[in-house]
């Protein structure tokens, strides 16, 4: 029996020198380079399990509720306020790396207007959120269109004649909302009544023209023809075009920022208060946020990267893209996502409720 036992202990011994490390990563389909999982996995021995979700709103909801089972993850700034008011996350140490001297200092200092200090959420991607418009079908209905204008999208004598090429907005309800309140003049983090009512009276006027409010499919839909206006993410639009062109499309997909300005967000990677393995996680950071990693993502999918030192590991179409990489002036002109308080949060998500429910 005591030899049984010594087996048994040596046994049980065994899975912790040699148990398989793992990240659980949680995050957007598509957002991380080509081979840049199977370059970690080679290097560190570290498994990594990416799974992904459609809307930030699911993100969010998993982090408050706690007990993920996620290592690392990828929140926006839009609701970083709420996760670190709720202890949901724990500090990067990305200070404690090379990496953070590469960090766009835009983008850190926009951070730390929330994250005191860039503890706790580092820069992952940027963009903006404008349109992406099938020029040819649209020049067919609306010649001399107001193509870099949200009149295009928020009026309905146009909106409403390109409904039958398709028109499509993302289901980002913050996002749209503050871009129809800056669109109306008002603060895009106004708590005015008056403020909100016009924004939800806008949205009213819109849904007629939709075919859609999604995210997911508009870049294929995009460069298939199904849509010839898409109010979506920048790095999304920039994919549809070349997809169109891969596929010798007969059409044009172009991204264009309002000029009425528009919003300027920023996703994050940051570690859950109870992540299961931190250790990993802070070691699938420091790689995920290497120039080479961060090039390959921009890319493979077009999305403009936090490290500058990647810049020259872009391909020069995508650096000279303004959609992607737009010049300091139009940056300047953007406005970035803030803190809500929470019955702001209700009130904004109410109106986008009887947006989404309308007939």
């Amino acid at each position: 029996m005591k030899a049984i036992s010594v087996l048994m202990l040596a046994v049980l011994a065994l899975p912790v020198s040699a148990a398989e490390r793992i990240v659980q990563f949680y995050g957007w389909a598509e957002y991380v380079g080509a081979s840049t999982l199977k370059a970690f996995e080679a290097e560190t021995g570290i498994k990594v399990q990416y799974d992904t979700f459609d809307s930030a709103d699911v993100l969010e909801t998993k982090l408050l509720t706690g007990r993920s089972g996620y290592d690392v993850v990828v929140p926006s700034i839009a609701m970083l306020d709420r996760l670190l008011q709720a202890k949901a996350l724990q500090p990067s140490h990305i200070q404690q790396t090379e990496r953070f001297a590469e960090m766009d200092p835009v983008l850190l200092s926009q951070l730390a207007t929330v994250d005191k200090g860039n503890l706790y959420a580092v820069p992952y991607t940027w963009g903006t959120t404008g349109m992406a418009i099938n020029r040819q079908e649209i020049d067919k209905r609306i010649p001399d269109a107001p193509i870099s204008s949200l009149d295009l999208l928020f009026k309905p004598e146009y909106a409403s004649k390109l409904k039958d090429c398709g028109v499509s907005v993302i289901d980002a309800p913050q996002e749209v909302i503050s871009m129809a309140l800056n669109y109306l003049g008002k603060s895009p983090y106004s708590k005015n009544r008056s403020d909100l009512v016009a924004a939800q009276k806008l949205l009213t006027l819109l849904h007629p023209s939709l075919r859609y409010i999604g995210t997911g499919t508009q870049s294929s839909d995009l460069a298939n023809g199904d849509l010839c206006l898409a109010l979506t993410y920048s790095g999304d639009a920039v994919l549809a075009r070349m997809m169109a062109e891969n596929a010798k499309k007969p059409f044009e997909v172009d991204y264009m920022i309002p000029q009425e300005g528009t919003l300027n967000w920023i996703d994050t990677l940051a570690i859950p208060a109870d992540a299961p393995h931190p250790e990993e996680a802070r070691a699938f950071i420091e790689f995920l946020t290497r120039p080479e990693s961060l090039a390959e993502l921009t890319n493979n999918f077009y999305y403009a990267n936090s490290n500058t030192s990647a810049t020259k590991l872009i391909d020069k179409p995508i650096t000279e893209n303004g959609g992607i990489y737009p010049s300091d002036a139009v940056r300047n002109s953007l406005f970035g996502e803030e803190p809500m308080t929470l019955s702001l949060m209700r009130e904004r998500t109410r109106i986008w409720s009887t947006f989404r429910s309308q007939r």
